[in-house]
């Protein structure tokens, strides 16, 4: 929803959605005959049956972990029993390589026990172990992070894009294992300041918690890390410093909610909530198997999809667009939106005409106009050096506004990776050669 003010030079203010006051029930999508899973890869590795400590062929079975070598910490969990049917290279988004592991579902289920033996020793060494890539769960990861303390938990109950509420429904439904999870996160870190971050209209859920509670405002995009940082806890990031730098870690309610129900029933969680966003904008929520291809959505759904209509995984101002209807839900799939062909704005070739509506927009105040002229150039670090590129938090207000259609967020986001590939060779080469 797009409030405008009468006063000609106020921006625009974008709302996020709010949580319908009858509490919805997510469409239950059945178990799909075959479900796949994204092994992330290392950098300089291209996935595949060599990257692998499975063969095509075997056996697993639900909360089973696939890792790339049996004591290793990248792994993904089966939310399926059945039989591996192919392990492949997988290219993501910016050349990111993955391991696609594709299993064919047996009609009889097994579950895995190794993790119910572990419930008397609530560790954060048995949750790395067991539980980071349950829904939404991945971000624990900071809390073992010696070079980064971390002193603040923050337990968002707000979604970061427009049209979605997946968080929210978490918030609403799921109390009691939110409550849960939040004992485990004290005993697991030794963390007593942990606040959870609610709207307005949720505070009388959030108030059964035992925490200190703050208000997201419903304004694009306040619930965004650093903004609350810098709005609520009076904290402003500096550029090129994350939230975990400054000793502050959030994690989703929906991760929280997971590490609760995880040590209620005994079991790792597969099930993954997320925002199903139509091609008229309508929205329902959806309760599908990590691993569920997206065309099982769409036909659980009654969703049709004709040539050149877009699949985005996220919402509309900070999703990506995914060309197959095979891609999986992922274990951080928070939203799937469908946008049909006729409704695609595409960019143009014409070049910035200053008309400012960039910068009045951007909540960090980075010169998006020139920024964006040096981008074009691919003069990337004199666009970090020059322009603040790293102060952005890429909300993508500046390409929603452009009045030239320029992709100002992919120009963007495409020079953050290019420095951090730049950075991470670097490094690689430092450490190769303090090797010899």
């Amino acid at each position: 929803m797009i409030k405008k003010s009468f006063i000609g030079m106020a921006k625009p203010q974008l709302l996020c959605e709010a949580l319908e006051s009858a509490l919805p029930e997510p469409e239950k999508i059945s178990i799909s005959a075959r479900a796949t899973f994204l092994l992330k890869m290392p950098p300089g590795q291209s996935g595949g049956k060599s990257s692998f400590s499975f063969e095509e062929g075997d056996k697993v079975i639900t909360g089973q972990k696939l890792a790339l070598a049996p004591k290793s910490n990248e792994y993904v969990v089966s939310s399926v029993t059945g039989k591996i049917l192919s392990i492949k290279p997988f290219e993501g988004n910016f050349g990111q390589m993955y391991t696609a592991v594709s299993i064919e579902t047996a009609q009889k289920e097994e579950k895995e026990k190794a993790f119910k033996k572990t419930l008397a020793d609530v560790t954060l060494e048995n949750i790395n172990k067991y539980l980071l890539n349950s829904p939404g769960c991945s971000s624990l990861r900071l809390l073992s992070d010696s070079a980064k303390p971390i002193s603040t938990i923050i337990i968002s109950g707000m979604d970061k894009d427009l049209l979605v509420t997946t968080n929210q429904y978490i918030l609403k439904s799921d109390i009691n294992a939110v409550k849960k999870g939040i004992e485990i996160l004290k005993k697991i870190s030794g963390i007593d300041k942990i606040i959870v971050a609610a709207p307005r209209h949720l505070m009388h859920e959030a108030s059964g918690l035992d925490v200190t509670v703050k208000t997201v405002d419903l304004n694009y995009p306040a619930a965004f890390p650093e903004l609350f940082m810098k709005n609520v806890l009076g904290t402003p990031l500096p550029a090129e410093k994350s939230c975990e730098d400054s000793g502050v870690c959030f994690l989703s309610c929906e991760s929280v909610a997971c590490l609760g129900k995880a040590f209620e029933k005994g079991e790792i969680p597969v099930e993954k909530t997320f925002t199903f966003i139509k091609k008229d904008e309508s929205k329902v929520l959806v309760s599908a198997k990590i691993g569920t291809p997206l065309s099982d959505i769409f036909q659980g759904l009654g969703v049709s999809l004709k040539d050149k209509d877009r699949i985005i995984i996220g919402g509309p101002m900070t999703g990506f667009a995914v060309y197959s209807e095979d891609y999986p839900v992922m274990p951080d799939t928070d939203a799937v939106m469908v946008q049909d062909s006729a409704d695609v704005s595409y960019t143009s070739g014409y070049p910035c005409i200053n008309c400012g509506e960039c910068i009045r927009t951007c909540p960090a105040k980075v010169p998006v106009n020139m920024l964006v002229r040096l981008l074009e150039a691919e003069l990337y670090d004199e666009a970090a050096e020059q322009y603040d590129l790293h102060s952005c938090i890429e909300c993508g207000l500046c390409s929603y506004v452009c009045t030239a259609r320029i992709p100002v967020f992919q120009y963007i986001r495409l020079a953050k990776h290019e420095l951090a590939c730049t950075d991470s060779g670097e490094d690689n080469t430092a450490e190769e050669k303090n090797a010899k």
